[in-house]
């Protein structure tokens, strides 16, 4: 299998690790010419290999971040990607009775992207149990970050597949394909796994995390990005008492800045990434009509009067942009230039969160006025709708739709709540899909 073999290279060459940077600018380069086996690594690895797998795990986050964002925004119909590859206004939208392909980009990209992470924190957590040469407090930190790491990766293709495979550590005996509640289940056990080694890590960490942790790069503090993301799977498995408590232990501040929170950074130098959602905007003298990520008309139409959000994210073109029977007035501004960050799990986020888990656990006005925080954040007045766990459930999936805008939670939101059906129609003959297809090479 595809995924299997990109496993087995892993496994005998660690050459991701010694070409790919996390931003130049912020984490000095650790290049081993030799390229070193992950032989080398397994027993007895040294600080500097071990932290080479840490950077490692926090480059390769980024691998098919735009993919991911361009075909779950276009099946939730928040946005097209107008390109030149016709798969994504015709596949991705179900042209003319056109099925989802399980060996296309779209399919694999993501996948692949997040499991090259997970491998780099699988070989990072075996190397970290199997040296002498770090402390047990230190040995807890490498282990603590990249369990975590690892479980947020898993989330993320959770909510494009629907499905994933949790044990990979043995590429020659890999772990069934599990289905959502079992696999958000593990998913949760791994999280607290990861706490405990996090609250064992001693004062420091011995390895250097790149800007996009500022804030988060201590035991102490990265154990809350730890809590924000178990609040994150516990609200995905139905826990709202349990995402409260994690709330509690994570960065969620009610009254705090919206976008404190790690983030995913970029640069332009060698090995390293630009920020792959960016798009050159449109003026009146330069109209982009290349490569565009264009507005869904439904995102500015059905917004409330008055909301700050559409004209922070998008902007109106010059003129409308046409492609593929498909039509927009607005382009994308949710970026400001090709090394912006993009946000892994914000306050913003976890405000919605605390939200949803209040909501599922029958406190409905400390849900309410958790929107209404976001709702003010966005020059909107206060909620007046029903305190009913009904309305205040469609008021939270708005208030998710416009402050997450393209961000990969959309069309998850739509699939868990049962409303991928409300989504519109562009086309004749176009369809709607709820889920990516897990990647033909994982069929057994």
């Amino acid at each position: 299998m595809m995924m299997k073999n990109m496993i087995k290279k892993l496994m005998k060459s660690m050459w991701a690790l010694s070409i790919i940077t996390v931003c130049s600018c912020t984490i000095e380069e650790v290049v081993d010419p030799n390229g070193p086996s992950v032989d080398g690594v397994e027993e007895n690895a040294s600080k500097g290999q071990l932290n080479e797998l840490m950077v490692g795990i926090e480059a390769t986050m980024r691998n098919g971040l735009g993919t991911e964002v361009s075909v779950s925004g276009t099946m939730a119909r928040e946005l097209y990607l107008f390109d030149a590859d016709p798969r994504n206004t015709g596949d991705i939208l179900g042209k003319e009775g056109i099925g989802l392909d399980n060996n296309s980009f779209y399919s694999t990209t993501q996948w692949n992207g997040s499991y090259r992470a997970i491998k780099n924190a699988n070989l990072l957590i075996d190397a970290a149990a199997n040296t002498e040469f770090v402390s047990e407090a230190e040995a807890n930190g490498y282990l603590g970050a990249a369990k975590t790491l690892k479980a947020y990766e898993l989330v993320q293709i959770l909510k494009s597949y629907g499905s994933a495979r949790f044990d990979v550590a043995d590429p020659d005996n890999l772990g069934p394909v599990l289905g959502f509640d079992d696999a958000i289940a593990q998913i949760r056990s791994l999280l607290d796994e990861a706490q405990t080694n996090l609250t064992g890590a001693g004062n420091s960490f011995a390895f250097p995390l790149s800007s996009g942790f500022e804030g988060f790069d201590t035991p102490a503090t990265f154990v809350e990005f730890n809590r924000a993301v178990a609040a994150m799977a516990a609200v995905y498995a139905g826990d709202g008492n349990a995402a409260l408590t994690a709330l509690g232990n994570s960065y969620f501040d009610l009254t705090g800045a919206l976008d404190v929170g790690p983030k995913h950074i970029f640069g332009l130098g060698g090995g390293d990434l630009a920020n792959p959602i960016f798009r050159v905007p449109s003026t009146e003298g330069n109209v982009n009509n290349g490569d565009q990520i264009i507005v869904h008309n439904s995102w500015i139409l059905d917004a409330e009067a008055g909301d700050a959000r559409v004209a922070e994210k998008a902007a109106l073109r010059p003129d409308p942009s046409t492609q593929d029977g498909l039509t927009g007035t607005h382009e994308t501004r949710l970026y400001a230039s090709n090394v912006a960050p993009v946000d892994i799990l914000r306050n913003e986020e976890l405000i919605l969160i605390s939200a949803e888990a209040n909501i599922l656990a029958g406190n409905l006005q400390d849900a309410e006025n958790a929107l209404n925080v976001i709702r003010m954040s966005a020059a909107l007045p206060n909620y007046s709708g029903a305190q009913t766990a009904d309305a205040l459930t469609t008021e939270l999936l708005v208030q998710r739709r416009y402050s997450l805008w393209s961000e990969n939670h959309r069309m998850f939101d739509l699939r868990r709540y049962g409303l991928t059906d409300t989504l519109p129609i562009d086309r004749a003959g176009d369809r709607v899909f709820g889920v990516l297809p897990v990647p033909l090479s994982e069929n057994e």
